[in-house]
């Protein structure tokens, strides 16, 4: 089998003739260090810095050639996606980038007064402040409307197309698509923080029909965009927004199944039914309550099964394994912050404990992220090649 038919066994309840590997994202570091030189690639801070100050070009190229280079010489990963920040769609090649003004080492303020800063231990930058949160009361007239939907421009693909031109003959390939449209917030995306998380789930209280409108509105939307965004050649789509604290859901299962799920199933159905692709799930945290309604949604797989929130791949597999493919195993704390023996032994456990029967794909909890020692990651390599085969 190669890496594509492997993972379609999988997927379909099948024994394939190895474990397939997967990572939701191998940030900068390691990828420098495979590749021997310094990238952009999965370089999030250093990206959106590039880009502020019109370097798109050399962040496009960078994040082409040395994925590509990555990805050839680590050729065990039989899933590459093609959909995770800072290494696949890409700013088109006309965009006027505004210049934010630095106001200190790891802090920008843009024209209109949103903040943003870096992280040296995540190196990421992040919104930290945002003068629109909260400015405009939402109604249900404002959704009412026919979606007002502008078609990327073709540049935007020019890192995916070039990975599926690459690898599309063999590697399964998760991809882009329109939005997920989960826990949608009206201020703006959680995952940029800046108060519009908070002040966007306490619309699900204040403001619930609005939600809903809203919610209806973004499936439409993104049902379209679909269109626009899955790329001839990919073989999966990849969503990545989280749901849970390592405590629990962001908003409680009832909630969720009243605001989230309806919208979640709308747009899984529009991929299985229009493009005929599996959806494959990352969300980190602990997702116990909601995993029902991951079955509900119809998920295809389910990735960044996090041990340290006490979530754990081998019970998940023996409850839903019929329903959805279990993704993960090796603790990316530990890949991060353990030793090489540590991880020999997270990876002889995952192989011992969740490969039987098949319906998994091995990988870290999370992703292969900022400060993973390199001595650990390839000790993850080795002992993964030795015990993979069925």
């Amino acid at each position: 089998m190669n890496s594509k038919e492997r993972v379609i066994a999988v997927l379909k309840g099948k024994i394939p003739d190895k474990v397939p590997w997967g990572e939701w994202a191998v940030d900068f570091d390691t990828v420098g260090k495979v590749i021997g030189h310094e990238t952009f690639y999965r370089a999030k801070a250093r990206s959106a810095i590039a880009l502020w100050e019109g370097r798109r070009d050399e962040v496009v190229q960078s994040w082409k050639e040395d994925g590509i280079a990555f990805f050839k010489k680590m050729d065990c990963f039989d899933i590459i996606n093609i959909s995770a920040m800072a290494s696949s769609v890409a700013p088109p090649e006309d965009y006027e980038f505004e210049t934010p003004k630095k106001i200190d080492d790891n802090t920008w303020e843009f024209k209109d007064g949103t903040i943003f800063k870096s992280s040296e231990i995540t190196a990421d930058v992040t919104k930290v402040f945002d003068p629109h949160v909260g400015k405009k009361q939402y109604t249900p007239a404002d959704f009412e409307c026919k979606p007002v939907v502008e078609t990327p421009d073709e540049s935007c693909f020019e890192v995916v197309d070039a990975f599926i031109e690459e690898f599309g003959s063999d590697r399964f390939l998760m991809g882009p698509s329109g939005s997920e449209v989960g826990i949608f917030l009206l201020d703006g995306n959680f995952e940029e923080g800046g108060g519009g998380f908070s002040h966007g789930l306490m619309q699900y209280i204040d403001n619930p029909d609005t939600v809903k409108a809203a919610i209806r509105y973004e499936v439409t939307k993104n049902n379209f965009l679909d269109r626009h965004y899955i790329r001839p050649g990919q073989d999966s789509v990849g969503w990545g927004q989280d749901f849970a604290s390592t405590k629990g859901p962001f908003i409680s299962p009832e909630m969720f199944h009243e605001f989230v799920l309806p919208g979640i199933k709308a747009r899984v159905k529009n991929i299985h039914e229009q493009f005929g692709l599996p959806v494959m799930k990352h969300a980190c945290g602990n997702n116990t309550k909601l995993l029902d309604m991951f079955v509900e949604a119809g998920y295809d797989a389910y990735q960044s099964i996090q041990r340290s929130a006490g979530m754990d791949v081998g019970e998940i597999k023996s409850m839903y394994g019929d329903h959805f493919a279990a993704w993960g195993g090796i603790p990316v704390e530990n890949l991060v912050s353990g030793t090489q023996d540590g991880v020999r032994n997270d990876v002889t456990n995952a192989m011992e404990l969740y490969k039987p029967g098949g319906r998994y794909i091995f990988g870290s909890t999370h992703s292969i992220a900022v400060g993973t020692k390199y001595d650990n990651f390839m000790m993850m390599v080795d002992e993964f090649e030795k015990r993979r085969g069925y």
